[in-house]
């Protein structure tokens, strides 16, 4: 392998990265607080993608609004699937509501078999992503520039909002002791909806630059990134945000250093993550930032 080869190899792996760090944050900001794994996540993903798709395909809208209102509205649809499948499951046992979001991700998936067609459509592609950067021979697009960029942005923000802000501090105290919150006067349902509506937005967000990047979508395509972005987020501490972000880089650039150093094992770049996974889960379960948590019931 050449240096302009790894060159290009690490900007892809970085790109790649930092997509499933941004989805996996989803993952964990739900589990952090409802102690849930929300399999829907991935199809929440995949709706994100379509309603840009139309946007500016069927509505002619300029790209970047097409892109922000694609957000708003798959924000708004978590929310709606937490007020409809989960908040009635509420006080249900665990399993009740890994069933319901089971049921969640394949309503998802056959209601946009029926809406948007089974056939892959071509996302459309503005030429400022498409545009490639030359350094040093190196030819790298400008969307591998931007990807990393966008989701250290929003990780920062997102650590803001947690830290430094009232709904962050309620959404830590929901997550530590939901009865206690709600004797402190916290609207737990408020803060839940929120949780929602920011982990959809995201995972959002990411469907947008990864059908940009990869500019094919279809109703089965949050499946893999789904499962690998949950990967993820167990590899870096299910729960926690930073560690979901170094999870999403470990598995994104361990995937395609792989392929670059071998292409030989190219065939086995998905199972790549589940191998990891089971590593990880055999040698320090809670993941490299995860730490012990009691079940709530």
């Amino acid at each position: 392998m050449t240096f302009s080869i790894f060159m290009q190899d690490l900007a892809n792996a970085i790109s790649l990265g930092s997509l499933y760090a941004l989805i996996a944050i989803g993952y964990t900001m739900v589990y952090g607080i409802l102690r849930l794994i929300n399999f829907a996540h991935g199809d929440i993903f995949m709706m994100g993608a379509y309603f840009a798709f139309y946007a500016v395909v069927t509505f002619n809208l300029p790209w970047y609004f097409a892109f922000i209102l694609a957000i708003i509205m798959t924000g708004i649809l978590g929310v709606v699937i937490e007020f409809t499948a989960y908040r009635p499951l509420r006080g249900a046992p665990k399993i009740s509501i890994l069933i319901s979001a089971i049921g969640v991700s394949f309503l998802l998936e056959n209601l946009a078999v029926v809406l948007f067609g089974g056939m892959p459509k071509a996302f459309p592609t503005p030429k400022l992503f498409t545009n490639v950067v030359t350094i040093d021979g190196i030819a790298v697009q400008n969307l591998s520039f931007i990807i990393p960029v966008v989701t250290l942005v929003l990780l920062f923000a997102l650590l803001y909002l947690i830290n430094k802000t009232k709904v962050g501090m309620a959404m830590r105290a929901v997550a530590k002791d939901v009865d206690t919150a709600r004797l402190m006067g916290i609207s737990v349902n408020k803060i839940i909806s929120i949780t929602f509506a920011i982990g959809s937005m995201l995972a959002a967000i990411g469907s947008v630059m990864w059908s940009l990047k990869y500019p094919q979508i279809d109703a089965l395509m949050g499946m893999i990134p789904g499962l690998k972005c949950f990967i993820a987020a167990v590899i870096g501490g299910i729960g926690d945000i930073k560690g979901a972000v170094i999870g999403g880089f470990i598995l994104g650039v361990g995937e395609i250093m792989l392929v670059g150093f071998l292409p030989g094992l190219t065939g086995y770049r998905d199972a790549f993550a589940f191998i990891l996974l089971i590593i990880i889960l055999t040698f320090k379960p809670t993941g490299i930032m995860g730490k012990n948590l009691t079940e709530k019931v």
